[in-house]
């Protein structure tokens, strides 16, 4: 029994559904052609003219413009490296096939077989002697002229978004490049890239609230991790001395124009240094990113010209908050100090927030906005710093550093504590900070303090934000312009947008 035809769903064009079943009546299914094999893309016959004319080549991509003129057309074909003319002939192609040229829009995706030549205008072309169509476009795609330009839109069909913005594509091109040139500095100094798990039993090494999930097999509730650093530690005990992960990771929290859901994280551990050994790597890292991505040691970003030449400047926490504030850190002992102390500098908080999160709150409205060129914000107190070395010669400080570009938080890294009775006394305290409603609080983790008891030697460890680092080297003012597909609120299926 033959199935009965589908109505067109909402938004498809009714009119090019009626042209793809021309299609098929004349024996011509776009969506049964299995492939189509390309010997060059559009900027290789554009950069390879003086030995590609005359020649035979095969170019496959999608239609952005078509240009009738009797019995002969020209049709813009656009891969992933640009846009190459193409000349169809009916005299070359015969009428049969020349005619399917009624049946082609705008987005449909066209493979074409042919020599190139340059036409009388200098355009370099591909005069064609076969075409087959590959995929009918059953919507069209967002007009020339006005582009796809909602904001919303751009992010939720991102698809969409490469097509109409070709500077969309850039910017992914230098994600991409951009991790790869992270990998390759990383490796050639002796680190190890590994893989460690996304689900856990305990959600740790980070103040974050955790997505969770179940194991219906284990009937076990698990957590999608909000940080690396526990696993690449336990990698260290076992005898490894530089490891390094850029991976997912997932924090039930916001979402603004710094901060995702889901988000990619670099976090690299070597053995037998400190957080000044983080500082010199990120002082070596950073401008050889920069050099690489834009061709020098400074940038532009968001109108602020930035110097990533090092050293970076040096800012003491302590001095600045007391700067900021007018009163030392240490004297803000308890919560209704710090609820006092917010207040009074206008930084409104959570009535929920503890301590800690008050004071965290301080810093972030008041110092971290002033720190616009590459700056290490270091010595943070304990209380900050639940997984760092204390200061040996400031016993209330740790040997901790953020670093800071444009105001924002871009690294993280510390002399990793390895006492492992000192780590348990610092967990319970963030364990009691849980039980007393703080949900971003660090969970106990009995099996990362049964590695440090079998000995973790001394540690630095670092962790940058990749999607904000893409950020600054793109000029992107959002996290959403530098994630593929940000985290996004559906569009109620009444709203009829498809």
């Amino acid at each position: 029994m033959s199935e009965a035809p589908l109505s067109p769903p909402a938004g498809v064009n009714p009119v090019r559904v009626e042209k793809l079943e021309a299609l098929r009546a004349r024996g011509v299914d776009p969506f049964a052609v299995r492939a189509f094999p390309v010997s060059h893309h559009a900027r290789a016959i554009h950069e390879g003219f003086a030995e590609l004319e005359g020649r035979t080549v095969a170019v496959a991509g999608r239609v952005k413009a078509i240009r009738r003129h009797g019995r002969a057309a020209f049709v813009d074909v656009w891969d992933e490296s640009g846009r190459i003319q193409v000349h169809l002939r009916e005299d070359a192609l015969g009428a049969e096939a020349f005619g399917l040229l009624d049946l082609l829009d705008l987005g449909d995706i066209v493979g074409v077989e042919g020599t190139v030549f340059r036409t009388r205008r200098g355009e370099v072309t591909v005069d064609a002697a076969r075409w087959e169509m590959l995929a009918k476009s059953l919507k069209a795609l967002p007009d020339k002229r006005h582009g796809l330009k909602d904001i919303d839109l751009r992010y939720r069909w991102r698809y969409l978004d490469l097509l109409a913005n070709p500077e969309v594509r850039d910017t992914f091109l230098v994600r991409s490049r951009t991790l790869s040139l992270i990998r390759r500095y990383l490796d050639a100094r002796g680190f190890l890239e590994v893989e460690t798990p996304v689900l856990l039993t305990v959600a740790g090494g980070a103040e974050a609230r955790p997505f969770t999930t179940h194991h219906h097999a284990l009937d076990l509730p698990l957590y999608l991790r909000i940080a690396l650093e526990l696993a690449l530690k336990r990698l260290i005990v076992g005898g490894f001395e530089r490891v390094y992960e850029i991976g997912r990771v997932f924090r039930n929290e916001g979402i603004s124009t710094r901060h995702n859901p889901e988000f990619t994280m670099l976090e690299l551990y070597q053995a037998y240094t400190d957080f000044r050994g983080m500082m010199a790597l990120l002082e070596g890292l950073l401008p050889y990113l920069v050099q690489k991505i834009r061709g020098g040691p400074a940038l532009t970003y968001q109108g602020r010209q930035l110097d990533f030449r090092p050293p970076f400047r040096r800012v003491d926490l302590a001095e600045a908050f007391r700067d900021a504030t007018g009163t030392p850190w240490e004297d803000v002992r308890t919560r209704e100090a710090a609820a006092a102390l917010a207040a009074r500098h206008g930084v409104r908080v959570d009535p929920a927030a503890d301590r800690v999160q008050i004071l965290d709150k301080v810093i972030g409205a008041l110092i971290e906005p002033e720190l616009i060129q590459p700056t290490f914000l270091w010595h943070h107190p304990v209380d900050l710093s639940p997984l760092a070395k204390r200061d040996p010669e400031q016993p209330h400080l740790t040997e901790r550093f953020e670093l800071f570009v444009a105001g924002r938080e871009l690294a993280n890294a510390f002399s990793e504590l390895n006492d492992p009775l000192e780590q348990r006394r610092r967990f319970l305290d963030q364990l009691a900070r849980r039980e007393a409603g703080n949900e971003e609080a660090h969970m106990l983790d009995e099996d990362f303090l049964n590695a440090l008891e079998h000995g973790m030697p001394p540690t630095g460890g670092l962790g940058i934000g990749i999607d904000r680092l893409v950020m600054i080297l793109t000029d992107s003012p959002s996290i959403r312009d530098v994630i593929l597909f940000p985290t996004m609120r559906p569009i109620p299926p009444e709203s009829g947008e498809a």
